[in-house]
């Protein structure tokens, strides 16, 4: 089934604030919660306003899916990830009795689960705007690109603990990088699991920190990356590299490196998809009796043939003298754009001779 658009789902417009989406969620929580709706559609209504509210509540989130829309968020988080860091009881605060607070969420989703519990974070993703001649999307290149990125510690193998010593459990958390804090309201027990204060929920304490990375795991560093541009890209095409983004915290997998295409204007072609559209100028002799003349592609030079009576403006068409089609196969075609040139100054010897044609065309001037 089809996801709904989340600002279609809370009924809220996409320029809509914080608190105008925490409102129309705890309107329609209080309409949906299966507490007090036992109708059996609530259920998986409440599940997913729940999830809208998670999604644009959390402003990263809330950007790739602006972007991206729906891909941008499944292909990114699971579904623990969406509602991670997500405070429903600040939500939920003073709306009575008949919530049974923040873990019935929890429970909904994941099966009882905490969605706090503990992932490795994915790293983030990296944009890199890569410019290309037209030259180049007619075949295709390779390149390599120079791009600074998050990367694990080699030093201690994204540890951040110095080499030869180890991290200890923290005492607080035993662990598990959480805390948990709960308070009662009438007959609903509200409770809300935060990160850590003491290890700032890694679950870990560091004694002796690494002196590459100062006890992070991870450490910047500038990377040559090598990449196929493929033949026929336009301005904008985003080149997916899997993996080669930051890396994620605590020994999270790392994000991607988006290399985004932009192709430079060029002296003589124009470009419309697949076609490319050039000038040619000829004389009005070779206009009026015809002619053959050398013309540019991408690759090199072709001889064109000039109809005789061939008016300024026309258009001739060099089949797959264009460029490839990303999404499918064959070539564009290249258009020529044929002017004819009136001369600004003519020798007398040239007056002559146009008198001469004027007068045969009858059609001298007073």
């Amino acid at each position: 089934m089809q996801k709904r658009d989340y600002y279609e789902v809370l009924g809220v417009s996409r320029s809509a604030s914080k608190d105008e989406m925490k409102d129309a969620y705890r309107k329609l929580a209080l309409q949906y919660h299966p507490d007090r709706n036992k109708t059996p559609e609530a259920e998986e209504k409440f599940k997913e306003i729940s999830e809208a509210y998670a999604v644009l509540s959390d402003e990263q989130k809330r950007q790739q899916y602006d972007q991206l829309g729906h891909s941008g968020i499944d292909g990114r988080y699971t579904r623990e990830d969406i509602f991670r860091g997500v405070d429903f009881s600040d939500v939920f605060r003073d709306m009575g009795s008949g919530f049974g607070g923040v873990d019935s969420i929890f429970e909904m989703f994941f099966g009882g689960r905490s969605a706090h519990e503990y992932t490795p974070q994915r790293g983030a993703d990296i944009r890199y705007d890569l410019e290309i001649s037209l030259e180049e999307v007619a075949t295709g290149t390779r390149t390599q690109i120079e791009v600074p990125r998050i990367e694990k510690c080699t030093t201690c193998n994204g540890s951040g603990a110095e080499p030869g010593t180890s991290p200890e459990t923290c005492s607080d958390c035993e662990g598990t990088g959480q805390v948990q804090h709960s308070r009662s309201s009438g007959f609903a027990r509200f409770v809300q699991i935060v990160p850590c204060d003491k290890c700032h929920g890694r679950g870990i304490i560091i004694e002796s920190p690494c002196s590459d990375c100062r006890g992070s795991g991870n450490v910047q560093r500038t990377r040559t990356i090598n990449v196929k541009v493929p033949p026929g890209v336009e301005t904008g095409t985003s080149l997916r590299m899997e993996s080669q983004g930051e890396a994620g915290p605590e020994d999270g997998p790392s994000g991607d490196l988006y290399v985004v295409v932009h192709v430079r204007p060029h002296q003589e072609f124009e470009r419309e998809g697949p076609d490319i559209i050039t000038e040619a100028t000829v004389n009005i002799a070779q206009a009026a009796l015809g002619d053959e003349i050398d013309v540019p592609t991408l690759t090199s030079k072709v001889r064109l043939k000039i109809p005789s009576g061939t008016q300024t403006g026309t258009m001739f068409k060099l089949r797959g003298r264009g460029l490839p089609k990303m999404r499918g196969f064959g070539h564009g075609d290249e258009l020529v754009r044929v002017l004819v040139a009136v001369p600004r100054r003519l020798s007398s010897k040239q007056k002559s001779l146009l008198e001469q044609l004027a007068d045969e065309f009858e059609k001298k001037p007073e």
